[in-house]
């Protein structure tokens, strides 16, 4: 074989987790020692891990892996309303049914192949790293911890939007920032406690935060045409047709939020594809059928923006439903911080364990096995910036996370040509044309994005902008951690995680 494809097979990221994975499978966790022993010897670098499997009595299995991911990309019919608002409701429903379809339907594709064949302590980095090599996947993390300081700000100002429906003295002064630092705080707590907590309130969330739609959609039909002159509050959004579709894309995304967590996944191979496409009905059904209730009442385009569910509930079903909505709207905005600080926080653990950022962050807790100090490194992070417009976060937020993903279909493809032989449970359906084509309209849709949100101003200048001097401080990040650690951080000692 000639010698430049054999150094391109033997790239530091195949052989290790190949043994790795072996191993694991004979019943033996293999010591990093071990990985770094059994791997082909390439360019001094970090040793790959795919992070130590947590004990089976303590990984999710598929329902509560469904609810983790539906708080990861939805959180429910609320953050919808703008949709209606600037689309109509005959455009809005046909965005929201259209685009599961193109956006995220691929992704889902996409996500069960990989998280199949890598089912990976930090999911899609370990992917792009493993695809595209170090510099690749450290530019893929980052875009995604960038991606979420302006994601994660944006549930805590949700749930500020809702509780000020019902109490409009939180709306006063500063005290919205003092509602979202305790919510942040409480999702710590309950990371902390561990992924089993996390998962298993998210399915009770689910549950607690349906019911009032349920009730909504029962309700509809009794009010049919009725609410053509209902009195509403006034609303204040300005989003228009483009505005909307940006809304309706962010409301589809976080797919491949679900994947950092797959060593803690109960046969992931089989649970993540499953996962992945009943996450993908549940959500768009959840979205699509209260909207197509509430258009048989009548009730304007116009009515709506964001928060606007309080209002039409005490329209269909009085004051106790009204409040329930209210109640709803807290809970997705909460169930949804706390999902996502879960898949969050598993980057810089994944990235600590390869010896791309200091030891520390892979300290786990003993028992919970949660990474403490990724988590509290990430909420101070996301604490920081509450306050800041939704409409703006929304704007911010795909264009970071679109660019990741983009790396995540390119890693697919890679994959195809590097591994073919690569063990797949699921694969994209297709052949390689079809790992190709899967990508094209997501990245359409990403394109469409950068056009319009050329108008969305971020520190005076434009979000295109603004976006690229993120991409552009990764790369400086990177080699200045090339320059500070040529030979990576320094691996975690095995007292800094618990046993398996």
């Amino acid at each position: 074989m000639p010698s430049v494809v054999q150094d391109f097979l033997d790239r530091d990221l195949k052989f290790p987790l190949r043994w790795r994975r072996f191993a694991v499978c004979c019943g033996h966790e293999l010591s990093r020692e071990e990985a770094i022993a059994t791997s082909v010897p390439s360019e001094p670098q970090p040793a790959p891990v795919s992070g130590t499997p947590s004990h089976p009595s303590a990984r999710l299995t598929l329902w509560p892996l469904v609810a983790a991911t539906f708080f990861m990309v939805c959180g429910g019919s609320y953050g919808i309303e703008d949709i209606v608002h600037g689309a109509g409701y005959s455009h809005a429903l046909l965005l929201l049914a259209l685009t599961p379809l193109l956006w995220s339907l691929p992704t889902a594709f996409m996500i069960g192949e990989l998280s199949s064949a890598l089912p990976c302590e930090g999911g899609f980095y370990a992917w792009v790293r493993r695809a595209l090599g170090n510099f690749w996947g450290f530019q893929g993390a980052w875009l995604s911890l960038m991606s979420s300081i302006f994601d994660m700000a944006i549930y805590p100002t949700l749930f500020i939007l809702y509780l000020t429906r019902m109490f409009p003295w939180f709306g006063e002064g500063r005290r919205g920032i003092w509602v979202g630092l305790a919510l942040v705080a409480a999702c710590t707590l309950l990371n902390l406690a561990g992924v089993k907590a996390v998962s298993n309130s998210s399915l009770w969330f689910f549950f607690l935060l349906s019911a009032p739609f349920v009730l909504v959609v029962l309700l509809a039909p009794l009010h049919y045409g009725r609410l053509f002159d209902a009195m509403t509050t006034p609303t204040t959004s300005k989003v228009d047709f483009i505005g909307g579709l940006l809304i309706c894309m962010w409301n589809y995304t976080g797919w491949d939020n679900a994947s950092t967590i797959a060593t803690e996944v109960e046969r992931p191979q089989k649970t993540y594809p499953r996962a992945m496409l009943a996450a993908v009905v549940l959500v768009t059904l959840t979205y699509i059928v209260p909207i197509a209730a509430i258009w048989m009442t009548g009730l304007p385009a116009t009515a709506w923006e964001t928060g606007s569910w309080v209002d039409i509930g005490g329209l269909v079903g009085g004051p106790l439903l009204r409040l329930a909505l209210v109640i709803g709207g807290m809970i997705s905005a909460f169930g949804m911080f706390n999902a996502l600080a879960m898949s969050y926080s598993r980057l810089p653990l994944a990235m600590a364990q390869d010896g791309m950022l200091p030891g520390f962050f892979a300290r786990t807790l003993p028992g919970t096995r949660a990474p403490w100090v990724s988590i509290v490194a990430c909420a101070v992070g996301w604490a920081l910036c509450l306050g800041l417009g939704f409409s703006r976060l929304v704007t911010i937020d795909i264009l970071l996370y679109g660019t990741n993903l983009m790396l995540e279909f390119a890693a697919l493809v890679a994959l195809r040509f590097r591994e073919p032989e690569l063990p797949r449970p699921f694969r994209v359906p297709g052949g390689l044309a079809g790992a190709v084509a899967v990508g094209l309209t997501p990245a359409l849709m990403l394109g469409f994005s950068l056009l319009h949100a050329q108008n969305e101003p971020v520190l005076g200048m434009s979000s295109p902008t603004f976006g690229l001097a993120l991409i552009g401080a990764g790369f400086a990040v990177y080699f200045l951690n090339s320059v500070i650690k040529p030979q990576g951080w320094t691996v975690p000692r095995e007292n800094d995680q618990v046993p398996g």
